[in-house]
């Protein structure tokens, strides 16, 4: 085989290969690819409705090898009743990581111009772009668990 011949092969299948994932789908949990872009969440929810959380557990994290100053790692069981809502909030300054554990639950987000809908076993990434609210439109308790650096324990962001 000539070198022309194995470049032209390796090009087509580097052409075939990269069609392959720009055709893939956003992640489960995860805003459409086609659907990104600027959401003013109009209508947004502002006040908490039938959800609980409880602290699970908390590290200072200035004692520990990181040594990062004023923050908690904290771990929280939320529960989200049917119609409940976690209220807008935002992310610029506590970085979290939900897991899902049971239900199915719609996440209205800054970052997204459609709802996102979290299944159980997916997590969602809230970042410091991230500003969202959740909703269970489901019959079913939705419970989630929440790890996230905490900065300020008064912080009205919390939820």
């Amino acid at each position: 085989m000539t070198s022309k011949t194995s470049l032209a092969k390796s090009l087509a299948l580097a052409g075939v290969i990269a069609a392959s994932l720009a055709s893939l789908p956003a992640f489960a949990g995860e805003c459409p690819a086609d659907q990104a872009g600027v959401n003013a969440l109009d209508g947004r929810a502002t006040e908490p409705s039938g959800v609980t959380a409880t602290v699970l557990g908390m590290i200072d994290v200035a004692k520990e090898p990181a040594a990062i100053e004023g923050r908690q790692f904290r771990m929280r069981e939320l529960v989200i009743a049917p119609g409940g809502i976690v209220p807008f909030h935002s992310h610029a300054d506590r970085p979290a990581l939900i897991y899902v554990v049971k239900g199915e639950v719609t996440e209205y987000s800054s970052d997204c111009l459609v709802p996102i809908v979290h299944k159980a076993g997916e997590v969602s990434r809230e970042t410091a772009v991230v500003s969202h609210w959740w909703k269970n439109a489901g019959s079913e308790p939705v419970v989630l668990i929440s790890a996230d650096l905490l900065h300020d324990e008064s912080d009205a962001n919390t939820m």
